[in-house]
């Protein structure tokens, strides 16, 4: 395994942003020359990335023969679109080393959970924004030159409990965080120019957006299940494939949802929500690795 740590420093960065690798080596002596590659953003209400949404899951990925990457992002005081750009660097990174780590550039899946799922569905319905190339910094590379906005493109999207809802189900304190509370908080949600409204993704939801799979719990107390619900409707609307997932009983934050990502208190175990690591899979290996 290729394990590197790099750090991402755009306009507004922190100086703990990082992309963490987990590559598996490459050897002429197994027919896969390029692998899928899961970029990884964890969750943490935009205030910190959970370590329990990172490592576990790129672990669980790399044994079925994809690379990962986790992604810690800038998260408050730093504020919109400092994140998503530095998610915006990553895929381009990925895609500009993508000969030389074997990764397939038309296989970089965005996966995310709650506020990551948030970061990770930004990308996938703004990568083709005008503000991108900027923000990220890359406006004036060779890569961007060549490729335009498709640089930044994540090919798929895997959503885990993910915040998309800025109105009535809002998870109020990713959007305090990720706009600064003012904003967060204003009832400016209905008002299609402010901010906050743009920050509800089931509205930026275009044919562009890429094919997604997506699972959450019926019972989740902190971010809504229907942030998910608007998400698929707004996903299938624009005809962009899209499985989904909704589990009777879990509370928020699940990860694995098994031992190896409880917390310390012993929650955040719930046995009938394991399985969606191994839908995803199917998931992954009928939508990339098939048609590579």
């Amino acid at each position: 395994m290729l394990h590197t740590v790099i750090k991402i420093q755009v306009e507004g960065s922190l100086p703990e942003a990082r992309l963490t690798t987990y590559l598996q080596e490459h050897c002429e002596d197994i027919l896969v020359d390029k692998r899928p590659l899961v970029l990884i953003c964890p969750g943490g209400a935009y205030a910190y990335t959970s370590v329990r949404e990172g490592e576990a899951l790129a672990l669980q990925f790399l044994a079925m023969g994809y690379h990962a990457a986790v992604l810690d992002y800038s998260c408050a005081p730093a504020r919109f679109p400092t994140a998503l750009a530095e998610a915006a660097f990553a895929v381009a990174l990925i895609r500009k080393n993508a000969a030389e780590w074997h990764v397939d550039p038309n296989a970089i899946v965005v996966l995310g959970a709650s506020a990551g799922g948030h970061l990770a569905a930004s990308l996938g319905t703004l990568w083709m924004e005008d503000f991108i190339p900027e923000a990220a910094g890359l406006q004036n590379s060779e890569e961007f030159k060549a490729m335009g906005n498709k640089l930044f493109q994540p090919n798929g999207m895997i959503l885990c409990y993910p915040v998309i809802n800025s109105g009535e189900y809002a998870h109020r304190e990713s959007f305090c965080n990720l706009l600064g509370e003012e904003e967060g908080h204003s009832e400016r949600w209905e008002d299609k120019d402010s901010p906050l409204y743009q920050m509800s993704l089931e509205t930026r939801v275009t044919a562009q957006t890429p094919p997604t799979f997506i699972w959450h719990t019926y019972t989740d107390g902190a971010v809504p299940v229907e942030n998910s619900l608007f998400m698929v409707s707004a996903l299938r609307r624009a005809g962009v494939p899209v499985e989904f997932h909704l589990y009777p009983q879990g509370g928020h934050g699940l990860a694995l949802a098994n031992r190896l990502t409880r917390h310390r208190d012993g929650s955040a175990v719930q046995e009938e929500c394991t399985s969606w690591i191994s839908l995803v899979h199917t998931w992954l290996e009928s939508s990339y690795v098939a048609k590579s």
